[in-house]
């Protein structure tokens, strides 16, 4: 069976090849996933993990999945393995941080310097690596150079250009890709989706699975972005006052509402209003197939009509840039208040 009891949806080249260097002794130092959000990156770290210390491993270079040592990895509760992630810290150290701290590497590293707990390896995974500090980047450069033969690390990116290439040089690159539609369709479907739901989900994951099940998972995701869509199409027939007043909702009103809590309803928001943009254009130019909003065709072929592409594009870059500014901390209202500006106005537009 090899490395089929990884439980991925696709990505069984990543999985065969990891296997291998587990099978074969050669085991990498360092591993880079990259990928989109939502590729499966940190459920493929989890899983190498997994291999790596099973007690009770079915062949050389798989994991069981059941034993206590890959049930406490996948809980992140193993004493050999080591999560690395923004905001670790921050009750801590009483501060709150958009970035991973040099403190978290120094930690890091003592812990990799141990031997082993259980097994053989310790596994370091160090999660979304392009937010880490330049400090902290540099303090893993030393990790990286000075390998214990004992220690696996993983960083996971979104492309390794984000990286520094002193990093990258270092680690075994594993560029993970999308994944067909119909491979998640299919993947949704054993796990007991309806079809219809199944088809539309698999569309709007755009190859991305980890994001596919985390729809499956949330029961009132559809309903959200029904709503966050409807937002959108009617604000195209409004004005500059009603557009401001849509930017002033985006703050802590209820009691406990933090300011993170807004960044990432907005922020899966213009995720939305992104793949409608995106949607939008992809009309505009005929490629009717590639649409992933598959339930929404008719009035994106509207805006598509109404807009032309030049102005698809504008819209898609206006989204874009915001949404870059919000995940970088931007003042939320200012970065809002400057797309309503941007998005075009459609006078008499129907929903």
């Amino acid at each position: 069976m090899g490395a089929m009891n990884w439980d991925l949806i696709g990505h069984g080249w990543a999985t065969e090849l990891l296997s291998q260097h587990i099978r074969r002794g050669s085991v990498r130092h360092a591993y880079l996933i990259t990928g989109p959000d939502g590729i499966g990156k940190r459920t493929l770290a989890v899983r190498l993990a997994q291999a790596l210390c099973c007690d009770e491993p079915p062949e050389a270079g798989d994991r069981c999945g059941s034993c206590s040592t890959c049930r406490r990895i996948e809980a992140g509760a193993y004493p050999d393995f080591h999560l690395v992630e923004v905001g670790q810290l921050d009750e801590e150290l009483g501060r709150t941080s958009s970035e991973i701290l040099i403190e978290q590497i120094l930690r890091l590293q003592r812990k990799l310097a141990l031997t082993p707990h259980s097994g053989k390896w310790r596994v370091g995974l160090i999660q979304r690596f392009w937010e880490a500090s330049e400090a902290a980047a540099n303090a893993l450069l030393k990790t990286l150079e000075e390998p214990s033969p004992s220690v696996v690390l993983v960083l996971t990116a979104r492309t390794a250009e984000d990286l520094l290439p002193t990093i990258v040089s270092r680690c075994e690159v594993i560029n993970l890709r999308p994944v067909s539609r119909s491979k998640i369709r299919a993947a949704l479907e054993d796990r007991g989706m309806e079809p219809e739901r199944s088809s539309l989900v698999a569309s709007l994951a755009a190859g991305r699975p980890g994001f596919a099940l985390r729809l499956a998972e949330d029961p009132t995701w559809l309903e959200r972005r029904e709503e966050s869509i409807r937002d959108l199409l009617r604000l195209l027939s409004k004005g500059r006052a009603e557009r401001f007043a849509y930017a002033e909702r985006f703050r802590p009103k209820k009691k406990g509402e933090t300011l993170k809590d807004v960044r990432d309803d907005l922020g899966e928001r213009l995720q939305l209003w992104l793949g409608v943009w995106r949607d939008v254009f992809m009309l505009s130019t005929g490629l009717d197939e590639q649409v992933q909003n598959t339930d929404l065709v008719s009035q994106m072929r509207q805006l598509a009509s109404a807009l032309g592409r030049e102005r698809a594009v504008r819209a898609l870059t206006s989204v874009e840039s915001c949404l870059h500014n919000i995940m970088a901390y931007a003042n939320i209202r200012l970065a809002l208040e400057t797309l309503m500006l941007e998005l075009p106005q459609l006078d008499g537009f129907a929903e």
